[in-house]
């Protein structure tokens, strides 16, 4: 009898061998699985990877969004273009706060800085070229602020991709001798502002003019594209805005050519 309830628990019981097979296999199906996955493409790199590249054709967008939209506005309408600006930080503060969307309220943030320079600029003082940069550099000293404090990242460095294409543009109206020609194509009707544009594209056409066009061009180039080895969305923002100030400036050209 007690041979038969030896047998039985024996029957019932799993074996310690068989519990540390098993335990192995566990352990072994989780090593396989770890080691698949180092060889397959990392699922958070790649989303990572691809919402750099969604913040730089923002950057690209809200680079040229001033130049083609909001410059007709201010034209007529200076004063509502100013005060688009305190709904433009208002998005930006409700983006931030949730998780989801946080980096485009970030991005956003940035932005409203060059809205507003371009606002107060190109609605009251779009006739003297001197004021361009220290209006453009209103938001500079938030920016660095931010910067400083960790926080904000992807809207201060767009802000400060979009103020170096910026300088760069008006260094080179300054060198191309082109101030003069900003000053009136400012103040005269626009039946004779064609005539203006070619007399400066003559003066971009000079070898000097040339010259110092390619030079700031790669200036742009080089900037831009080193920003974008940075793999991070605030250094992918900045060279989103640096390099659209080429495509915004040849658009310029463009347009004096053809008129």
């Amino acid at each position: 009898m007690i041979n038969n309830t030896l047998s039985s628990y024996t029957a019932s019981t799993p074996s310690i061998d068989t519990e540390l097979d098993l335990a192995d296999t566990g352990q072994n199906g989780i090593k396989q699985l770890e080691s698949a996955l180092s060889f397959s493409p990392s699922l958070p790199l790649s989303i990572s990877a691809r919402q750099n590249w969604l913040v730089f054709a923002a950057a690209v967008f809200l680079v040229s969004v001033p130049v083609f939209v909001e410059a007709p506005i201010v034209r007529s309408l200076p004063t509502l273009s100013l005060a688009l600006t305190a709904f433009w930080v208002w998005l930006s503060f409700t983006l931030m706060s949730r998780p989801a969307t946080y980096v485009w309220g970030d991005l956003l943030l940035g932005f409203s800085w060059s809205w507003l320079a371009g606002a107060i600029y190109w609605g009251w003082l779009r006739w003297e070229p001197v004021w361009h940069l220290p209006v453009e550099s209103i938001g500079l000293p938030f920016a660095c602020w931010c910067l400083a404090k960790s926080w904000g990242k992807v809207g201060s460095w767009f802000y400060l991709g979009s103020l170096f294409g910026t300088v760069l543009t008006d260094v080179y109206f300054y060198i191309a001798d082109l101030m003069p020609y900003w000053r009136q194509i400012m103040r005269v009707d626009a039946d004779l502002a064609p005539q203006i544009l070619q007399n400066a594209l003559m003066q971009v056409q000079t070898p000097w003019g040339q010259t110092w066009a390619i030079i700031l061009a790669l200036v742009l180039l080089t900037v831009g594209i080193l920003a974008l080895g940075g793999k991070q969305k605030h250094w992918y923002a900045f060279g989103g805005a640096v390099l659209s100030t080429i495509l915004v400036d040849s658009l310029f050209l463009l347009a004096a050519i053809a008129a």
